[in-house]
């Protein structure tokens, strides 16, 4: 049984990569990656690296060919783009007779509002209308998205949201990774849908845990859309990245990653990484 990741050489793909060399022979997976020269440490243990371009379709028929289970990593961009993207990487599945698809989504995909979500509606519906077996990750919000905001507190910053009481289920991307290597490698995952959730954290209950590990109160500053931007750009965001910003911010506040489950620990056989050990991690590095 032949698998292949795409995005192999991206943060989350490197690490469901390393995962997926702990469970399966290097002769057993393959990666899709745009410039093949960044995955030649990859070739060189003996994975199957092949040349996949999402905006480039001819590319995919051959890093697809012969492949029977494929991860599909949602790309990068705006959601126009994204949506084309994927939808290309699909068909192409699809003429391969690859036979099943994972793919990372986002919480909720098919009912959220944030701005983020049509992007994986869309892509869930594309996979679902080629009849091929499927598992959707519906992933929460990774911890390392905080990198910076954690950064900014080490050096003294208040933690900066306009959020207000809306809960996000953080995890690592390892344990992301962890979930996605399972359902590539086990069997009973076909035509299924996993929210993959940590408990859930307002913002206050997540900068505590943080001044926990810190050993120190850390301050949150609540403010609205507008200031937060303000403040952003003040700390050096470009322009076109502000919108992203606030538009993440919005979704936390009216609820959007609040989705309670335990599918993390059906997929991990053991619970998520507690939030106070996944700071220590984060920071240690």
């Amino acid at each position: 049984m032949k698998m292949l990741v795409t995005g192999a050489t991206g943060k989350l793909g490197s690490k469901i990569v390393e995962t997926l060399l702990k469970k399966v022979s290097a002769a057993d997976l393959a990666v899709s990656v745009r410039n093949p020269e960044k995955a030649e440490h990859l070739r060189k243990r003996g994975v199957d690296v092949r040349h996949g371009d999402f905006d480039q379709p001819d590319t995919l028929d051959a890093a697809f060919a012969g492949i029977d289970r494929l991860l599909i990593i949602s790309a990068d961009g705006d959601n126009d783009a994204r949506i084309r993207q994927h939808t290309n990487a699909v068909a192409a599945a699809e003429c391969a007779g690859v036979a099943f698809i994972a793919y990372t989504s986002l919480a909720n995909a098919a009912e959220s509002p944030i701005f983020l979500a049509p992007v994986h509606r869309v892509t869930e519906e594309v996979i679902v209308k080629t009849g091929i077996p499927y598992s959707f990750l519906r992933n929460n919000w990774y911890l390392e998205n905080e990198a910076g905001s954690i950064q900014a507190v080490l050096a003294g910053a208040p933690w900066v949201t306009s959020a207000d009481g809306g809960k996000v289920g953080w995890a690592l991307q390892q344990d992301y990774a962890e979930a996605a290597a399972a359902v590539l490698t086990g069997e009973g995952h076909d035509h299924t849908i996993y929210e993959l959730s940590g408990p859930l954290l307002s913002q206050e209950q997540f900068t505590s845990a943080l001044g926990d590990v810190l050993n120190r109160e850390v301050s949150i500053q609540q403010v609205d859309d507008a200031t937060y931007a303000d403040m952003m750009k003040e700390a050096g965001i470009p322009d076109f990245v502000l919108p992203i910003l606030t538009g993440i911010q919005e979704g936390i506040r009216i609820g959007a990653l609040e989705v309670e489950s335990s599918d993390f620990a059906k997929l991990l056989g053991r619970p998520v990484t507690p939030i106070r050990e996944a700071l220590t991690q984060l920071i240690d590095g």
